[in-house]
C-alpha cells in the first residue's frame, strides 16, 4: 500500500527557524512501514482520478523503504515528514512509494494515483526506467541522484554534483598562490569526470596540470600511481579525487613517493566521512562542500525526535519538501506542475544552502571551503548565500 502525509499550516518559515516544529512520530512509522507498489502478477494498477477541487497538491516520494537501501531512503522520507511538518503548507499531499519492491511498478502506482511530481528516485539508474513512465504524462522527476548523464528533458537532479566541488576547490587553491597541479582519479565513470573537471578548472584558473593518474584500487595501484604522478614533475597541490576512504591510503603513498610537501585537495565525498577528522593523515587537506551550519540544526532536531543521526544524503529529502512548499504558493491545484519555478535565477535556500536549477536538469549549488583539523573540519572560506548571477 501507500504511504501519504498532507503538511497542515500555513506558508513556509525560513530556514533557521523553520527547524523548530518536529512531525509526531506517529506519521513517522506510517511512512516507513507501508509499500506503495502492487504485488507482482496483479497487473497495471487502477487509474484513479483525484478531485482537483480537494485543493490538495499530490506529490510521489519513490524510495527504496526496505531492502538493501533501505537505511538510506528511510533516512530520506523521514527528512521529508520532518519538513511537511516544519513548512505547515495545507496542500501538499505527499505519498510514498517502495521502489524496493519494483521500480517500474511504483512510477506507474505514483502515475495512476494522479502526483504531478516524482521526488526520486534515488540511485541514476532508477531515473530512466522512472522517466519512460512519467515524461509521457508531462509529469517532473527531482532525483536525489547525483548521476549527470540522466538529466535533462523533465528530469531534474537535487544530487551534490561532484565537479563543483572540485571547481571550488581548485580555484580556491590557485587565489591562495598555488599553481602547479596534479590528481589522482579512480579508473571509473565518475573518474573520467572529475578528469574532465580538473582540467577544466585549473585551465580556467590560471594554474598548470601537471599530470593526472588513474588508480583502479588496492594498494599497490595507489602506489604505482603515485609514483607515476610524482615522475610527471614538480607540483605544489594535489587532487585525490575519490572517498574519503581513499585518500587515506593515497596520501602517505603520495608522501612517500616524492610529493612530501604537496597541499591536498579532496571532493564534497569527504563531507560524509566525519572519521576523517580523526586521522592524521588528512590534517590540512581541503574540500569543497555544502555548508553544515543549517545541517548540524537539522540534524539536532532529526536525533531528538528520531533516536538516531540522519544520513548526510537526508537533507537532500529535507530540501525537496522545502521546494514543494515554495513552488505550491503559485500552483493551481489539479493542475501540471509548473516546470518553469524550478529554473528561477534567484534559486532556493535549504539546509544545504543555495541552489537552483538548470535548463539542463543540473543543480548549482554555493558550496564553502573546509579544512580537515584535530577532531574537526573547519571552514576557511565560507559559501555564498545566495546567487550573483
Amino acid at each position: 500500500m501507500s504511504a501519504t502525509i498532507a503538511a497542515t499550516g500555513a506558508q513556509p518559515q525560513a530556514i533557521a527557524n523553520g527547524l523548530k516544529r518536529i512531525l509526531a512520530l506517529a506519521l513517522l512509522v506510517f511512512l516507513a512501514a507501508c509499500a506503495a507498489v502492487p504485488r507482482g502478477g496483479e497487473g497495471p494498477p487502477p487509474v484513479v482520478s483525484p478531485d482537483p477541487l480537494d485543493g490538495m497538491h499530490r506529490v510521489a516520494l519513490l524510495l527504496p523503504l526496505t531492502g538493501p537501501d533501505g537505511d538510506v531512503g528511510l533516512s530520506l522520507a523521514n527528512a521529508t515528514a520532518l519538513a511537511l511538518s516544519d513548512t505547515k503548507s495545507t496542500n501538499i499531499q505527499l505519498t510514498s512509494y517502495d521502489t524496493n519492491l519494483g521500480v517500474t511498478a511504483a512510477a506507474n502506482r505514483a502515475v495512476a494515483d494522479g502526483n504531478k511530481v516524482i521526488l526520486g528516485p534515488l540511485r541514476g539508474d532508477q531515473v530512466l526506467e522512472v522517466a519512460n513512465i512519467a515524461r509521457p504524462k508531462n509529469i517532473p522527476i527531482l532525483s536525489f541522484s547525483n548521476d549527470i548523464g540522466v538529466a535533462g528533458r523533465n528530469v531534474f537532479l537535487l544530487g551534490h554534483l561532484p565537479n563543483q566541488s572540485i571547481d571550488r576547490v581548485v580555484r580556491y587553491a590557485r587565489a591562495k598562490g598555488f599553481s602547479r597541479f596534479g590528481a589522482l582519479v579512480p579508473k571509473s565513470t565518475y573518474g573520467q569526470r572529475a578528469y574532465a573537471t580538473v582540467t577544466q578548472s585549473v585551465r580556467a584558473a590560471g594554474g598548470t596540470l601537471v599530470g593526472v593518474e588513474e588508480v583502479e584500487g588496492g594498494a599497490a595501484s595507489v602506489d604505482a600511481a603515485t609514483k607515476r604522478l610524482s615522475a610527471r614533475g614538480a607540483m605544489d597541490v594535489v587532487l585525490v579525487a575519490d572517498s574519503g576512504r581513499a585518500a587515506i591510503i593515497t596520501i602517505p603513498a603520495l608522501r612517500r613517493n616524492g610529493l612530501r610537501n604537496a597541499k591536498i585537495l579532496g571532493t564534497d565525498l569527504w563531507n560524509i566521512d566525519g572519521s576523517l577528522a580523526s586521522n592524521s593523515t588528512m590534517y590540512g587537506a581541503w574540500f569543497a562542500s555544502v555548508s553544515d551550519t543549517l545541517y548540524n540544526q537539522y540534524a539536532a532536531k532529526y536525533r531528538t525526535r528520531f533516536g538516531r543521526a540522519p544520513l548526510r544524503l537526508s537533507s537532500l529529502g529535507y530540501d525537496s519538501i522545502l521546494l514543494m512548499a515554495r513552488v505550491a504558493r503559485n500552483w493551481r491545484p489539479g493542475t501540471a506542475f509548473p516546470v518553469s519555478q524550478l529554473t528561477d535565477p534567484q534559486g532556493f535556500i535549504g539546509v544545504d544552502g543555495a541552489f537552483r536549477f538548470m535548463a539542463n536538469g543540473l543543480t548549482e549549488r554555493t558550496l564553502e571551503v573546509q579544512e580537515i583539523q584535530a577532531g574537526k573540519f573547519v571552514t576557511i572560506d565560507a559559501a555564498p548565500t545566495a546567487f550573483t548571477k
